[in-house]
């Protein structure tokens, strides 16, 4: 089993920044990846940033937020970091913090998600 914790969350003004981060504890796993959702009132759970935890750490990110969000890890904390500049009233939502884990006894893959934070921009 494998928790995730975020924080970060808040309410910020338009072309303001915030920085979420989401540590994942457990044990018997490898993390592969992790990443960020995000879900606005209304609207479908959509893909912000994910990093993978091997080699350079190649992302995917979501072109509505690249040049503005930064994805980033801490691999000896299991952490991942999401830099937000430049926030916009669109990027009003709960974010979700993802992991998808390799079992060490199991060799099987597993995903998990946290409880998400809330992010306001607004004036």
């Amino acid at each position: 089993q494998v928790q995730l914790v975020e924080s970060g969350g808040g309410l910020v003004q338009p072309g303001g920044s915030l920085r979420l981060s989401c540590a994942a504890s457990g044990s018997s796993f490898s993390v592969n990846a992790m990443g960020w959702y995000r879900q606005a009132p209304g609207k479908q759970r959509e893909l912000v940033a994910v990093i993978i935890s091997s080699g350079a750490g190649s992302t995917n990110v979501a072109d509505s937020v690249k040049g503005r969000f930064t994805i980033s890890r801490d691999n000896a904390k299991n952490t991942v970091y999401l830099q937000m500049n430049s926030l916009k009233p669109e990027d009003t939502a709960v974010y979700f913090c993802y992991t998808n884990v390799a079992g060490l006894r199991t060799g099987l893959h597993y995903a998990y998600w946290g409880q998400g934070t809330q992010v306001t921009v607004s004036s």
